[in-house]
């Protein structure tokens, strides 16, 4: 079971460690993990009922994939590991009926979305947790601030050195990723002008950002051991990357998607970096060098900033090659390209409901920036909001 919520017990520590050792995991196998909002029924605020709500999800085994969040209006749904994503949905439909029979019992509701639109940080409760505590005693007033919500997506892999490879060339997407999850226009009550902010939010740690140009497994435990021993790090937890290995799942984990506002859509963005991962490690179309990274810091700001209508530059082996494409033309061609990689009609389908997002330029963040301009309202939008997540209404754009 795909399980980092950021809860363990353990604070970040220095450890005598001389390796990270990669557990081996079966290729292109696929989780997730969703952070949600808690809201109350009076205004739609953020609740602080996280605590409460884990008592009431039934059946009891569920709370293993149920966890509780930095600050008390948050809740994380862990997938199971799955091949199909049809199969991931209908895990995650059982998963959001037992959150929405224990959100009843405390008179709230539940919502996706990358940020509560008009949630004031210094207003957030942390979560008793030792590890909690200690992150809001190091990181002051950022740890509230982190009361925003992602999905992190999963892939598996069979070794160390496919996971580095697989981290780097997987950054080449980053865009799309963002551009496609975009859900957080609104923040602290203001239309942000982005339509991720959420992705502002997570660089401010210190070690965001990317991970190393290192290509050898073997040479990122070396550079691991060195900051641990440093204390710079006392986990991998301690790397707030936008796409980083996770050994001891044997997983790569991609972490700058804002949360979507249905369960179809995150599903299908899993399924979109499974299919991305069976063609990067089949293909290995990339050449990973020490200016890998050049442009990715222009091409991350153009897809929070403007989502699918943003651009993406490519760097080419000569000046004449470089040149920038919309984002949404750069998805469409790849959607095109990986459809000789799906197996499944369940896969189709998913890459069909992409394209047709790309196609129309259609986000989660201009829904709700819609969803405002037709009621007036921030607190109306998140009462609808919720009513998508808890499949009360049906998913925008394919009906």
């Amino acid at each position: 079971m795909i399980d980092d919520t950021e809860i363990d017990t353990a604070l970040a520590e220095p450890a005598s460690q001389e390796v990270l050792p990669f557990t081996s995991s079966s290729p292109f196998t696929m989780g997730i993990e969703l952070e949600l909002q808690l809201v109350n029924r009076r205004n739609y605020n953020l609740a602080s009922d996280a605590v409460d709500l884990l008592t009431w999800i039934e059946p009891r085994d569920l709370q293993k994939q149920i966890k509780l969040e930095m600050t008390q209006g948050m809740i994380e749904l862990n997938s199971d590991v799955h091949t199909r994503v049809d199969h991931l949905i209908e895990e995650l439909k059982g998963l959001r009926a037992a959150l929405n029979r224990g959100a009843q019992y405390l008179n709230i509701d539940v919502s996706g979305g990358g940020a509560h639109p008009f949630q004031h940080w210094n207003e957030q409760r942390i979560t008793p947790s030792e590890r909690f505590h200690y992150l809001h005693e190091k990181y002051g007033y950022l740890a509230k601030t982190f009361t925003v919500f992602g999905q992190h997506i999963h892939i598996g892999v069979p070794n160390g050195d496919d996971a580095l490879y697989l981290t780097h060339a997987l950054s080449r997407f980053v865009p799309h990723f963002i551009a496609l999850s975009a859900a957080s226009p609104f923040y602290q009550g203001a239309d942000t002008k982005f339509d991720s902010s959420r992705s502002n939010v997570v660089r401010a740690f210190p070690l965001s950002g990317t991970a190393p140009t290192l290509t050898r497994w073997s040479d990122f435990e070396t550079y691991y051991d060195e900051l641990l021993r440093m204390g710079i790090i006392g986990s991998m937890k301690d790397f707030y990357w936008d796409i980083r290995p996770k050994p001891e799942y044997g997983t790569v984990e991609i972490r700058v998607c804002d949360t979507p506002l249905t369960i179809e859509h995150a599903a299908h963005l899993g399924c979109y970096a499974q299919l991305l991962a069976r063609w990067i490690l089949t293909e290995r179309p990339f050449v990973i060098t020490n200016d890998f990274y050049l442009l990715y810091q222009y091409n991350r700001f153009e897809a929070s900033r403007y989502g699918l209508h943003g651009s993406i530059a490519l760097h080419g082996n000569r000046p004449e090659d470089s040149s920038k494409l919309p984002i949404h033309e750069h998805l469409l061609s790849h959607l095109q390209d990986l459809q000789r990689y799906t197996q499944n009609d369940a896969e189709q389908l998913a890459l069909k409901r992409l394209r047709l997002m790309a196609e129309g330029q259609l986000s989660d963040a201009n829904w709700l920036r819609q969803t405002f301009a037709e009621r007036g309202s921030l607190n109306d939008m998140m009462r609808l909001s919720s009513e998508l997540w808890m499949g009360h209404q049906p998913p925008p754009y394919f009906q």
